[in-house]
């Protein structure tokens, strides 16, 4: 049975100013300030700006659950489950050992509120926007959406083309409910998902006045939405994720629901929302390379998401199936004839769904295939990959960052007292790529500073070992996932990013992580004297940090 609760249970957040968004269809009422901040003052979307042009905006969540969500021995995971698909919870819904589920339900998460606080560049905090959540907190209307809390994947943040709105993805869903991020949607269900339950996923998109509308769709069902990006100009936003979570063969709407998307923006409210199947925008098989089709769907398994110079760019870093690297979709058809390219000069940003064909889907997947790799980048067989590539930010158009959240592996020494794995990584951290006119190679890999598999302390973390698993309970730095950037006039880079961790929690995911920066020589070949990571912000018990922009109304760099 999925447990909720509607009572917030939050890590410290003092001096914030906190806020809940009136939804688009209520655009007279003023938002309403609560949550820790007693004294915050009130905040109307129709009076000023909530975000100042040239702040950071991270996403992040706080653990609401309580010891009561689970009953360790009694609770049968996941939530409607049957037969050999149960497994009794080993554990209650007290954080952090309630993450100890995830080793006996492999779909295991709790949902939680979204936050996107306001910084400086600096890291001084502004205020923070509390996205609705469907638990009636501070008089919040109907339309809502929640995270997973530890699916670490999700609530990418980035400014649409125009840089007036910022986008996300999350769940309709309420605080506390278990499994969610493996659901079904309501129109894409797979009767062999061990999760039974069923949940659109959602897509948010914020103005510089705090204003948030929700577009519902049924891509990835069984799995998530990772990023988003609004193209202004057509009006439709570009998805990246991932689909399914039962067996083969896969039904045709969680493999058209996979990877790439294109989405029309709503503006009704959700309760009227009647979301079709979904509509893939981009597509690529690895026999585009030459190599053996592998499992379908599974190719286009997106992390990051990005836009630059017209062109939509997407990474894969997870998965066994495909190959992990840079993608972009080419929209004239000429790009890449061998499966990598690069883009064609004149390009323009695509505005409709591929029309693929429905007979061809189990065994060819979305077809025809209109994504390369990126020419340079890594070919390799996500199976024998060392590449784990995340975000990705353009400087220029000669010069790429590219985000290495690491390989995930815990491995520990007691003597060193390190994640010894994490801490030999020569490839995790920020990539710089640049281009020479013909092909993009990496130039160097920047992870001074990030302590990379050095455990840290968290302050009310569980100190010692995790029972469960036999490690630290304390993380580590393994890599960087969502990052945002800024060329300064000095001609440096300077870019924010979220780190990736390694513990010995149930799930990593649910690990406090850090806001990250450091500023780069943009022509240097080598990292230069000194150059190496501060952390900007901390994530405090109970909490997890995920995406990072610019605010709304901040000029993008195209």
């Amino acid at each position: 049975m999925i447990m909720k609760s509607s009572r917030r249970r939050a890590a410290p957040r003092s001096r914030r100013r906190v806020a809940a968004p009136v939804a688009a269809t209520a655009l007279t009422g003023a938002l309403i300030a609560a949550g820790p901040a007693a004294s915050a003052a009130a905040h109307s979307g129709r009076h000023g700006s909530w975000f100042r042009p040239g702040n950071l905006v991270v996403s992040g969540s706080v653990y609401t659950g309580r010891a009561s969500l689970f009953t360790p021995g009694v609770t049968e995971l996941p939530p409607g489950c049957t037969g050999t698909a149960c497994a009794p919870a080993i554990a209650d819904g007290s954080y952090p050992a309630v993450f100890n589920n995830d080793t006996v339900d492999g779909s295991f998460g709790v949902t939680s509120p979204i936050y996107l606080d306001q910084l400086t560049t600096g890291g001084r905090l502004v205020n923070v926007l509390r996205v609705p959540d469907g638990s009636g907190w501070g008089g919040a209307p109907a339309d809502h959406m929640v995270t997973s809390f530890s699916s670490k994947s999700e609530m990418a943040l980035n400014l649409s083309t125009s840089g007036s709105d910022l986008t996300f993805t999350g769940y309709d869903a309420v605080p506390n409910s278990a499994d969610v991020s493996n659901s079904n949607t309501p129109g894409v269900v797979d009767p062999t998902n061990p999760v039974t339950g069923t949940d659109y996923r959602v897509v948010a998109e914020v103005n510089r006045n705090g204003r948030i509308h929700y577009t519902l769709t049924n891509a990835y069902s069984g799995n998530n939405g990772r990023a988003a990006i609004l193209n202004n100009a057509a009006d439709v936003v570009y998805t990246a994720g991932n689909a399914g979570n039962g067996s083969n063969p896969q039904p045709d709407g969680v493999i058209v629901g996979a990877g790439a998307q294109i989405l029309t923006p709503q503006h009704a409210p959700e309760s009227v929302q009647a979301p079709g199947q979904p509509t893939p925008v981009g597509s690529f098989s690895v026999s585009q390379l030459g190599d053996k089709a592998d499992k379908v769907g599974k190719d286009t398994n997106f992390r990051g998401l990005t836009i630059f110079g017209n062109v939509v760019y997407f990474t894969k870093g997870s998965g066994s199936n495909g190959v992990n690297t840079v993608y972009f979709i080419d929209t004239t058809g000429k790009a890449c004839p061998d499966g990598a390219g690069l883009p064609e000069p004149g390009a323009a940003l695509p505005t409709a769904p591929i029309a693929y064909s429905a007979a061809d889907l189990q065994t060819d997947g979305v077809t025809p295939y209109n994504m390369c790799v990126l020419q340079g980048f890594p070919t390799t067989l996500a199976k024998t990959s060392t590449a784990f590539p995340f975000g990705l930010w353009f400087a220029n158009a000669d010069t790429l960052y590219v985000a290495d959240e690491g390989n995930g592996d815990a491995t520990y020494d007691p003597a060193s007292d390190r994640y010894t794995s994490a801490a030999a990584q020569t490839t995790a951290g920020l990539q710089k790529w640049v281009f020479n006119g013909m092909s993009w190679s990496l130039a160097y890999t920047l992870s001074a500073g990030l302590n990379l598999g050095t455990p840290y302390t968290v302050a009310g973390y569980p100190a010692g070992d995790n029972a469960v698993t036999g490690l630290p309970w304390a993380p580590a730095t393994d890599g960087l996932r969502n990052v945002t950037g800024r060329v300064n006039r000095n001609g440096t880079a300077t870019i924010w990013a979220i780190t990736s961790t390694v513990s010995g929690s149930g799930d990593q995911g649910a690990d406090p992580n850090k806001l990250v920066a450091i500023t780069d020589p943009l022509t240097a070949a080598s990292p230069a004297a000194g150059e190496g990571f501060v952390t900007v912000r901390s994530a405090g018990y109970g909490e997890v940090l995920r995406g990072v922009s610019f605010t709304p109304g901040t000029p993008r760099a195209q």
